[in-house]
């Protein structure tokens, strides 16, 4: 540790400058006014404690030396900072940006100060590293006669694709899109992620060797066990796409759908592209059901686009401002905290729950539900549009958390709806019919902890074996899955395994 009382000196973190908003939700640029080495920045590495154990370390499944590098920021030692980051994350520059900071959770000075700024200096350490030209593709010094197949392009199937093809293999990935990177690419704003991060990071692969085949949908376009029987390895890396639905009456009326088929579209258009939904909340009265970080990038993509107003509702209470007893440090707690997009508009609704969805009043039918009773203002009819939602207020009570409260009752006017609430598990329907491989209960690919399935030779890693969760989680997942292929194909490894695939964090903040 350079400066022993660095943390004494400085007790305070300087958050990056975020741009007006009146000038922001005008375009689809980085919300923030700075980024990369600041004024600042050596001067926050230095409240880092270097302590003796570092919780921050634990927090972070990919392993990150965090005290290391921190010091080294501290000391300007960018080429050092570097080879320390890149030895655990393969693209540091999308957790540095959209990982809710796991480590900064756990860390020690975050006991009875604001916690050190990891991933800030995580983001500049890699930032400094394009500019000033320390990132070099780095393909292997000798290949070997292995293929391996990796379906999917999101950052599991890269992180795992990049290790083998720096192990020596020669490594295909194949996706469904016309872009590499998956909800990277197409699920994540680029107001929150711009996507040259990840063309510069494609680049890099494909100078090392790794192969990408776009707009081919495994199971379809090839079948899986032709993929197999063309490869000695294949890695299944689909992600966990299946959405969880709300079959609420009305649920069959137009203008009602997934945020993962809105968000898409609104990235296909920023680059000319042909948007596949055609989904638009422009000049729209939007209600997204679902306030996690998916919610709220629907929230700040309906403010861009044009929407006359957006309602954000959330079953649960609004977290609390400072740490609960019930989640103690160094777990993650899930605090309140406003995202750049709640700073641009909207309205947040907590404990409300939804009853039924309204359609446009000539249409408007009684229709029994399950309790018995009869609710007006909602359309059986396939072809009526929403107009509204109708929700109720829920308070813990007899019947659990969410009992509704008598009387609160009311109808939100909506044009478009929009269904937040995560996912099920991956789509494995092809995969079954052609390569049949064991599920767990909760439909995720069945893995043993070298992440291996049921099929000899097939593995799976990230959501698609996990089940939803984090960028970092999937990161760590693909390395070390590639850690288990390799020692499949050679009989040994050198690649690192930070986790094992039944390891689960201490807590995962809501999506």
């Amino acid at each position: 540790m350079g400066d022993p009382r660095g943390f004494l000196k400085v007790r305070h973190r300087h958050e990056l400058a975020e741009r007006p908003v009146e000038e922001r939700i005008k375009d689809w640029n980085d919300v923030h006014a700075e980024s990369g080495l600041q004024p600042w920045t050596k001067e926050q590495a230095a409240r880092c404690m270097d302590c003796g154990t570092p919780f921050c370390m634990s927090g972070c499944p990919l392993g990150n030396i965090i005290p290391e590098w921190n010091d080294l920021v501290r000391m300007g030692q960018w080429q050092e900072a570097y080879d320390r980051l890149s030895m655990t994350n393969n693209f540091p520059e999308v957790t540095g940006r959209i990982c809710p900071a796991l480590c900064e959770s756990a860390c020690v000075l975050g006991i009875h100060q604001p916690p050190t700024m990891i991933k800030n200096d995580e983001c500049t350490i890699i930032d400094q590293a394009w500019d000033l030209k320390y990132v070099k593709p780095l393909p292997p010094e000798r290949t070997s006669d292995q293929t391996v197949a990796v379906v999917g392009s999101g950052p599991a199937g890269l992180a795992c694709a990049q290790q083998l093809t720096r192990a020596g293999h020669t490594v295909v990935v194949y996706e469904r899109d016309d872009e590499v990177g998956g909800l990277m690419r197409y699920g994540i704003p680029n107001f929150k992620l711009e996507k040259g991060l990840l063309d510069r990071r494609v680049a890099q692969m494909e100078a090392e060797g790794t192969r990408f085949r776009t707009n081919v949908e495994v199971g379809k376009d090839i079948s899986w066990d032709e993929l197999q029987s063309r490869y000695d390895a294949v890695v299944v890396a689909i992600g966990s796409t299946v959405p969880r639905d709300m079959k609420l009456p009305g649920r069959e009326l137009d203008g009602i759908h997934f945020a993962m088929e809105f968000l898409p579209d609104a990235t296909r258009r920023i680059y000319g592209k042909k948007p596949v939904h055609d989904l638009t909340a422009k000049d729209k009265h939007v209600v997204i059901i679902g306030g996690g970080d998916t919610g709220s990038d629907c929230l700040g993509t309906s403010i861009r686009q044009g929407a006359k107003d957006v309602t954000v509702l959330q079953i649960m209470p609004q977290e609390p401002t400072s740490r609960p007893d019930s989640q103690p440090w160094p777990t993650f707690a899930r605090l309140y905290q406003k995202t750049s997009s709640m700073e641009e508009g909207g309205e947040y609704v907590y404990n409300t729950d939804s009853v039924n969805f309204v359609g446009t009043p000539e249409q408007e039918a009684k229709v029994s539900i399950e309790t018995g009773t009869q609710t007006e203002g909602f359309v059986a009819d396939e072809h009526g549009h929403v107009t509204g939602l109708k929700v109720v207020s829920v308070a813990p009570g007899d019947d659990g958390p969410f009992t509704r409260q008598p009387g609160t009752e009311r109808v939100l006017p909506a044009d478009l709806v929009l269904i937040s609430v995560g996912f099920l598990h991956p789509d494995t329907d092809t995969l079954l019919e052609q390569l049949p491989v064991e599920l767990d209960g909760r439909g995720n690919v069945a893995r043993d902890d070298s992440y291996a399935t049921s099929r000899d030779g097939v593995f799976v890693c990230g959501d698609a074996g996990r089940g939803q969760s984090l960028v970092v989680w999937a990161i760590a997942e693909g390395r070390s899955c590639a850690a288990a292929v390799d020692r499949y194909l050679t009989g040994a490894t050198e690649l690192p395994a930070p986790i094992v695939a039944s390891q689960r964090p201490m807590a995962l903040p809501r999506r």
